[in-house]
């Protein structure tokens, strides 16, 4: 069963940090490259950032500096963390990790999302 398991959202005030996690399972996803990537209210997912199985990163313009993706290939999962510092209010969105893709109409699969609320 393919699964992509999101944690880490919250509150945080303006300026803090918050570190997300997608667990995802199984083994499948090691070749593939995964993302995160994020919804506000009205607005359009886009992406985050996004690892692939090289380790190459991308980052979207409005969070290069601040974030830092990563993944660490455990014995029967892969986690991908999401480090997010220096939050500002207009990253308050849904976070969803996504999966064998390099963007939101080529991702495969997806997680249920996790919510990250920034306050001023």
């Amino acid at each position: 069963q393919v699964q992509l398991t999101e944690s880490g959202g919250g509150s945080v005030q303006a300026g803090g940090s918050l570190k997300l996690s997608c667990a995802a399972s199984p083994n499948i996803f090691r070749s593939c490259a995964v993302g995160w990537y994020r919804q506000a209210p009205g607005k359009e997912r886009e992406l985050v950032a996004i690892i692939r199985s090289t380790g190459s990163t991308t980052y979207g313009d409005s969070v290069k500096g601040r974030f830092t993706i990563s993944r660490d290939n455990a014995k029967n999962r892969l986690y991908v963390p999401l480090q997010m510092n220096s939050l500002k209010t207009e990253d308050t969105a849904v976070y969803y990790c996504g999966a064998c893709g390099l963007n939101v109409v080529s991702t495969s699969y997806w997680g249920q999302g996790t919510q990250v609320t920034v306050s001023s």
